[in-house]
């Protein structure tokens, strides 16, 4: 077993891009669906006709996010505690106060956290979407991404957006709208 793991980590990585999208199971795509557009901002999109099963494709953000309809899930009887340390999605944000006043307005529970890791503060808001998904906000991207070791290549975004204008033959303003998209990106955390 030990051979195996010293063989894939000597192995290149693969020549990933970016974060397609998540997929998520839901009792009711078209509930799922108004809260994606509605809290978070996402757009409804087409999705291959050639599907046989329930769902939905939603993009913003330089992301995707599918809804697969399962009417088995549970139901919950009482709301899920809201746990920061459940999977969650984190969503980056411009302005985590105005989020906090508009989940408010719409009466939506949420819980708070803040992160302080040498004099730089991470605000954190999390909420449950109708299926009881965790969805965070926060502006995460105040913490730089520091590699713990020194063979480890991280891209910045603008690597993939220059690299994609190059390869679509983007023009200026397309790669612009990459490069704020980018900024926004979905943050993915277990």
């Amino acid at each position: 077993m030990i051979e195996e793991i010293e063989e894939v980590s000597s192995c290149e990585a693969l020549p990933l891009l970016s974060l397609n999208h998540v997929s998520l199971l839901v009792r009711n795509v078209w509930n799922s669906v108004r809260f994606y557009e509605d809290v978070l901002g996402f757009c409804l999109v087409k999705r291959p006709s050639s599907f046989n099963f329930h769902g939905a494709w939603l993009y913003n953000y330089g992301v995707g996010i599918h809804l697969l309809e399962n009417k088995g899930m549970e139901d919950y009887d009482e709301p899920r505690p809201i746990n920061p340390k459940d999977n969650h999605i984190s969503f980056q944000s411009s302005d985590v106060v105005v989020v906090k006043r508009r989940l408010e307005e719409m009466g939506m529970r949420y819980a708070t956290a803040l992160v302080e890791e040498e004099g730089i503060k991470v605000n954190q808001v999390f909420f449950h979407d109708p299926d009881g998904y965790m969805i965070e906000v926060c502006n995460c991207d105040n913490l730089p991404v520091l590699p713990i070791s020194s063979s480890c290549s991280v891209k910045p975004h603008s690597y993939y957006n220059k690299m994609i204008a190059t390869n679509h033959g983007c023009g200026f303003m397309e790669n612009e709208m990459l490069e704020n998209l980018s900024m926004n990106m979905l943050n993915f955390s277990f």
